[in-house]
């Protein structure tokens, strides 16, 4: 499939920052490099390289989605309070990736596994009040 010049202009940048960042400042990103995109077509660009593999999302508790590369297993302990995310290195879920890979023969992307709690900072303050 052939990308498109905002394709390849979000792919650069995400591949020169190397770490997940919205939309809203991917936009910023692009203005600031001399780059003008209409923040629609961002989104659009995003759309079609999360569609096409070569990109995924991940959506906060808050609802805000990040946007980077895809990297092998993505998995995060993430706080309800303050927003902080944790990476965490463990894949329970691999094998079943692998096995429902040849199940459904399902060309799968990338997975994620997102755990929401408190972190101990705000169960501090939590317990404190």
């Amino acid at each position: 499939m052939k990308r498109t010049r905002s394709q390849d202009r979000i792919l650069n940048i995400l591949k020169s920052i190397n770490r997940s960042i919205s939309a809203q400042d991917l936009y910023v990103e692009l203005r600031n490099r001399n780059q003008n995109m209409g923040l629609a077509t961002v989104y659009r660009a995003l759309e079609a390289l999360k569609l096409e593999g070569m990109i995924q999302a991940r959506t906060l508790a808050n609802g805000e989605s990040l946007y980077g590369l895809i990297q092998e297993d993505r998995h995060h302990l993430t706080c309800l309070q303050c927003g902080d995310s944790v990476a965490i290195d463990e894949c329970p879920v691999h094998d079943l990736e692998q096995q429902l890979n040849r199940s459904h023969r399902f060309k799968i992307y990338y997975h994620m596994l997102e755990f929401f709690g408190l972190c101990d900072r705000c169960q501090a303050k939590a317990e404190e009040a």
